[in-house]
């Protein structure tokens, strides 16, 4: 049964392997490989449910928004999960605009996964930054798909490493946190122990940025 449109699915890349399934919105548990990284991992978009308690996992500059900022958010968010990207982009571009993390998050995944607009791998990362920038962990796990799998940018795991390392860092219970610590732990296995720690040193030195 669909959860309610407000929790649906969020399309993450995981470290599923030789996965080759198609999404289907009427069956959560499947996923679409986007093509193979030279270890045999795969760019996976996966859905997962989006818990009833996400306010709790969504940056702190989501919580205490205006009334309207935040119908307007929830707007996007309910047509995204009806599959009507128009109106989700409408509402979610000018709050991204604003600074928004979770708006900013969700047109990454648009451009990224091509949902109501051109693929776009640039915008998917310009837009992912900004909200990893402010601490989103979903955003900081995708970027970190980008730099692994070279999607707009070039291949990079020590980037990759260190973004999926920020993400696994968020407090238990962020819906994103185990995903992003199984990539992370899976492109360890082809790198060297001199790039890990170079991504390591660059996770401690991160600092978030906020509008």
């Amino acid at each position: 049964m669909p959860l309610a449109p407000s929790f649906g699915s969020l399309l993450q890349y995981a470290s599923l392997r030789g996965v080759h399934a198609l999404l289907d919105s009427s069956s959560p548990s499947l996923c679409e490989a986007k093509g193979a990284g030279p270890s045999g991992r795969n760019p996976v978009r996966i859905s997962r449910p989006f818990p009833r308690s996400f306010a709790l996992a969504l940056p702190l500059s989501i919580i205490g928004l205006a009334a309207p900022i935040w119908a307007d958010y929830e707007a996007g968010v309910n047509a995204f999960y009806r599959a009507d990207y128009a109106t989700a982009l409408r509402e979610w571009q000018p709050l991204a605009e604003q600074g928004h993390a979770g708006a900013q998050y969700y047109l990454g995944l648009l451009y990224d996964f091509h949902k109501g607009v051109p693929q776009d791998f640039a915008m998917a990362r310009e837009w992912y930054e900004k909200a990893a920038a402010q601490g989103h962990a979903g955003a900081q796990n995708n970027l970190g798909g980008l730099y692994e799998f070279g999607h707009g940018v070039p291949r990079n795991d020590v980037l990759a490493y260190m973004w999926y390392s920020l993400a696994a860092a968020h407090p238990a219970g962020d819906e994103w946190r185990d995903l992003a610590a199984e990539n992370r732990d899976e492109i360890a296995g082809v790198m060297t122990s001199a790039q890990i720690a170079d991504a390591k040193k660059r996770a401690k030195e991160w600092r978030p940025k906020h509008p």
